[in-house]
């Protein structure tokens, strides 16, 4: 049986909740400028159709009220959006401890200096009619932008504000202007207008608020995911690709406890003990560092997983936790791939003269993940694990670098068989029954290349 010990980071939780601030942050940043934008674009086009139908505007207001109150308004507006991204700047980790009362404020100042736009409006013209005109609509933006807060209620909260003072505004006024002279004549606000408008300002918070709980869940979902990668990444440290990542998020069952088939390899380094005693740890931890750099990118090239590491030495296998394509061919390949690149390293010089042993064996194993939220092992069990084990020490006897049981040589597509010389009715320690191996004779193979 081979383990994974997976080590607990208290900050992890911590450090998904900061990305989630953050999103927040981002999001209150991008609300308050795209609402800068819109409301400076809004007056600049009133100004444009204020230009060009100035005899249309002074028959609903005598004096040019009504426009400059716009203007003045999206001033105020803007430059209090300013002033709340640089809170949001200066003092972000206040903001993030009381954001949702910050924002109820920040939604009821924004709807509420608009309706004081309109009652200054009406006061000063004596004309209700701006009650009816297209600045209204101005709630729905500052609705339809509270999404962006990712809070259902303060989404309604915004929609019912809006509707319940407008609807105070048009009803106070609709009964305090009646005597409107002739030439500025403009129909009375009726009871269904306002009421229905309202009823629509109301809606639209309530829609709102649908989308941004919509939005919210899928920032979760998202935090959620990447946690999962995290526990992932955490369980089985740096020993998988992250293809290999994704498969496992794909089939997180099989984490719970599966048999399934899977090719086990043991792999050492021959004199490994002798050469530690004539180097110092220093040197050995520098050699052993040099050699899985390579043999690991090699294994996980070939979607292998490498389990546990045995000092001079490791176990890898390839078809758990996650199975993909003919998972003994991409061991055998890697296995070969791996001798190449030792023996190029050894003629090269960049490493102290090395000979490597490895065993492969095919069959049936007890994947599963094993522990609570403080550890866990990722623990593969079964005779293939033993086996693999003892066919990989049988390369002294042999005096060889890579032995497959026969289960591996059938699995095997006809190319990758070259090089294998069949050895039969073998007895392995701990194996009670006799059994053929395939040994890999790398001299062969490279006279059949060209």
């Amino acid at each position: 049986m081979a383990t994974v010990k997976k080590t607990y980071h208290p900050a992890e939780d911590e450090s998904i909740e900061w990305l989630f601030n953050t999103e927040i942050i981002h999001s209150e940043k991008l609300r308050a400028t795209i609402l800068t934008g819109i409301l400076g674009l809004e007056a600049m086009l009133l100004m444009i159709i204020y230009f060009f139908y100035r005899d249309q505007y002074l028959l609903l207001f005598t004096t040019h009220i009504a426009i400059h109150a716009i203007l003045i308004f999206t001033l105020i507006i803007i430059i209090y959006e300013l002033l709340v991204l640089y809170l949001i700047g200066r003092k972000t980790q206040f903001f993030l401890v009381h954001r949702d009362i910050l924002n109820f404020f920040n939604g009821f100042a924004e709807i509420t200096l608009l309706s004081i736009l309109f009652v200054l409006i009406i006061e000063y013209s004596g004309q209700p009619a701006i009650l009816q005109a297209p600045a209204t609509l101005t709630y729905f933006v500052l609705i339809v932008l509270s999404t962006l807060r990712l809070n259902f209620k303060l989404s309604i909260f915004s929609g019912a504000l809006a509707a319940t003072e407008y609807v105070a505004i048009s009803l106070y006024y609709s009964t305090h202007f009646r005597n409107i002279p002739a030439d500025h004549f403009y129909p009375d606000l009726t009871g269904m207008q306002y009421l229905g408008q309202g009823v629509i300002l109301l809606i639209s918070g309530i829609s709102a608020g649908f989308v941004a709980d919509l939005i919210r869940k899928n920032i979760r979902v998202s935090r959620q995911n990447i946690k999962e990668k995290n526990d992932i990444i955490d369980l089985f440290g740096q020993q998988i690709s992250p293809q290999i990542v994704n498969s496992i998020l794909e089939k997180r069952d099989e984490l719970s406890g599966v048999r399934k088939k899977v090719c086990v390899m043991f792999l050492d380094i021959r004199n490994f003990t002798p050469f530690v005693e004539t180097h110092t740890p220093e040197e050995v931890v520098a050699y052993l560092n040099k050699l899985f750099h390579f043999m690991i990118t090699i294994i996980q090239m070939y979607d292998g997983v490498i389990n546990q590491f045995l000092g001079d030495g490791f176990m890898a296998t390839f078809g758990a936790p996650v199975s993909k394509g003919n998972i003994s061919q991409k061991a055998v390949l890697a296995s070969k791939e791996i001798i190449k690149i030792v023996k190029q390293q050894n003629r090269a010089g960049s490493i102290p003269k090395t000979r490597i042993g490895i065993g492969l064996h095919y069959g049936e194993a007890v994947i599963g993940n094993i522990g609570s939220s403080l550890r866990k092992q990722y623990s593969i069990t079964g005779n293939v694990v033993i086996m693999a084990s003892r066919i990989e020490q049988l390369n002294k006897l042999f005096d060889s670098q890579l032995i497959i049981s026969e289960e591996v040589f059938n699995e095997l597509e006809a190319g990758a068989k070259g090089g294998f010389m069949r050895k039969e009715t073998l007895e392995v320690k701990g194996i009670n029954r006799p059994f053929s191996l395939y040994i890999f004779q790398e001299n062969k193979t490279q006279k059949k290349e060209p």
